[in-house]
């Protein structure tokens, strides 16, 4: 569908503004990169061969006895006896001597037919964020195998780094866009309606601010068990109030200009007036507030985690890695790496945002 000539000239001023633009293109890589975290950061390979089959392990359950072996449960694909029934097509020597095996076959000293031999594609990282390498002492320093490296768990920091961004970027978008669609709603009939309907709604908002919002999430938590929807649901629930006060505003001052007027005179619908012709014209001050909102949204994650009340123990936050930061003041890699996330995804954020909110203001699109 072909754009407007108004967001044609929205898109242009968006990118006259060279911080933003390029704050856009690197968070766009970014949250690729996060989205498809099961590609690029796994203890299970990307794509397996197997006796000229193709299997996905990133994506989907195969059991270790799809290649051979003789349990039922997922196969452990670290282990170099399941290597070695992959690469072998099933040989059984594999339980004598696997990592041998392998070597045979690697160098073709191996008697096994090459339509019977498999092979792994493993992501650049090979450890997911609960991935355990019981390898040396924990916290470990970076290295050539653990580019960040580990915390006090012997857990892959930039493995959990990928995943705890994919994580508070999703959480943030979904509480942002659902509460800004109830806070907007809310402040437009306010600040259209004004009177009694704006009274009421007022004392309602009054006594919504002063609910204590950490202790209904700590109630809560302890009934129904932490949960990544529960989290989202009970952040919203406090959240929607955050752009009321500014839509309400903008409405209450466009509510009685001559064309509102004039569209009320022609018989249009009050629905049409307020989100069709007085909508537009109060997006500027939206936008103005939503870095705000996102920003807070992604900091009140990371806070409610580094005390405990945020997502589900051993979930990848990167509240839970500048707690252990904290915890961990000998291994200064772990606060250098939670403090440089944060930084570089909070900024990018705020640039893009900025972009938008000047391309949504007519002095400067029409300029």
């Amino acid at each position: 569908m072909a754009m407007s000539e108004l967001n044609r000239r929205r898109w242009r001023s968006f990118r006259r503004n060279g911080r933003a633009f390029w704050s856009l293109v690197i968070f766009s890589v970014l949250f690729v990169v996060a989205m498809f975290a099961e590609v690029v950061a796994n203890d299970k390979p990307i794509v397996v061969r197997y006796r000229g089959d193709l299997y996905w392990p990133a994506y989907n359950f195969y059991p270790e006895t799809a290649f051979g072996g003789d349990f039922g449960t997922e196969a452990i694909y670290r282990d170099p006896a399941v290597q070695c029934l992959i690469v072998s097509g099933g040989s059984q020597d594999c339980w004598d001597d696997p990592e041998g095996l392998i070597e045979t076959i690697d160098t073709g000293a191996s008697e096994i037919p090459e339509a019977e031999r498999g092979w792994m594609i493993w992501p650049p990282i090979p450890y997911h964020y609960r991935t355990i390498n019981n390898v040396g002492t924990a916290p470990s320093v970076p290295d050539a195998d653990h580019w960040l490296g580990t915390d006090d768990t012997a857990r892959d920091v930039l493995a959990r780094v990928i995943y705890g961004f994919r994580t508070s970027i999703l959480f943030t978008l979904i509480v942002t866009v659902v509460a800004s669609t109830i806070g907007i709603a809310a402040g437009a009939i306010q600040g259209y309606f004004g009177g009694r309907t704006d009274l009421v709604f007022q004392r309602v908002l009054e006594i919504w601010a002063s609910t204590p919002g950490l202790y209904v999430i700590i109630i809560l938590f302890a009934i129904l068990g932490r949960s990544f929807w529960l989290l989202v649901f009970v952040t919203i629930l406090f959240g929607w109030p955050a752009l009321v006060g500014v839509v309400r505003a903008e409405f209450l001052r466009a509510r009685n200009f001559e064309y509102v007027r004039a569209a009320r005179a022609l018989g249009v619908s009050d629905r049409k007036i307020m989100f069709r012709h007085i909508l537009p014209n109060a997006m500027v001050a939206t936008l103005t507030m939503l870095p705000f909102v996102v920003t807070g949204t992604i900091s009140g994650l990371a806070a409610l985690d580094y005390l405990g009340y945020g997502l589900p123990a051993g979930s990848a936050s990167l509240g839970e890695m500048a707690l252990q930061a904290k915890q961990n003041l000998q291994a200064p890699w772990l606060a250098f790496t939670a403090f440089f996330t944060f930084a570089i995804m909070l900024s990018l954020l705020v640039f893009i945002f900025e972009g938008v909110r000047d391309a949504f203001d007519p002095r400067k699109t029409f300029r």
